[in-house]
């Protein structure tokens, strides 16, 4: 726990700054904390839970966005219920963000072309297994076949892929923040539905 507090402990501007920074700076430092939050979704009777990695955050849409299988088990949870949350921890930070947002499901649009022209050759190997995640086997598997496990596909073939490729965006509604110190935590919550509303909460 941090015996140091940061200069933005108290200022509710700075601290949805840090908010920001760390969320933005994440979609391009593969070595963030907030990198990969936990993204959770279904319903009282099926909630479920993955890590899903971050891929925008757009602080003047109010949205943050990740790639998915259109396939995926999530997708229909989702279409079924959009409201998530979804949790980011930073240790060295010591920072906790709970936000709940609204999640949008993207498939073969403006969206999804754009994010796919910015996924590698590497990462789209994702999206050109056979069959749907979770899937059963009665083997280990990786759900690729042949070359495509061995990384011995082009980029052109990797095309293939885009088929199975879907953008999930996450309008926030609400962030909340926790800072942990040992001179005394702080919590707070960003309203972000109509009017932006910042309260302070007991940690």
């Amino acid at each position: 726990m941090s015996k140091q507090v940061v200069n933005y402990y108290e200022n509710p501007k700075e601290i949805e700054r840090k908010i920001w920074d760390l969320l933005t700076k994440a979609v391009s430092d593969r070595s963030s904390e907030f990198r990969t939050p936990v993204f959770i979704c279904g319903n009282d009777k099926d909630l479920d839970g993955r890590v899903v990695v971050l891929r925008k955050a757009d602080q003047q849409n109010n949205f943050i966005q990740y790639h998915s299988d259109i396939r995926s088990s999530k997708i229909d949870k989702i279409k079924k219920n959009p409201n998530c949350s979804i949790l980011f921890y930073g240790k060295e930070e010591k920072i906790q963000l709970r936000i709940k947002a609204k999640c949008e499901v993207n498939f073969d649009n403006a969206i999804t072309k754009e994010s796919w022209e910015k996924t590698g050759h590497v990462s789209r190997k994702c999206y050109l297994v056979t069959y749907r995640p979770g899937t059963e086997s009665d083997k280990p598997t990786s759900g690729l076949d042949g070359k495509y496990d061995n990384f011995d596909f082009t980029k052109e073939e990797s095309e293939l892929g885009y088929k199975n490729f879907c953008v999930i965006k996450c309008k926030i509604k609400s962030i909340e923040w926790l800072y942990l110190a040992a001179k005394g935590h702080r919590r707070a919550l960003i309203n972000l539905n109509g009017s932006k509303k910042f309260t302070w909460l007991v940690p």
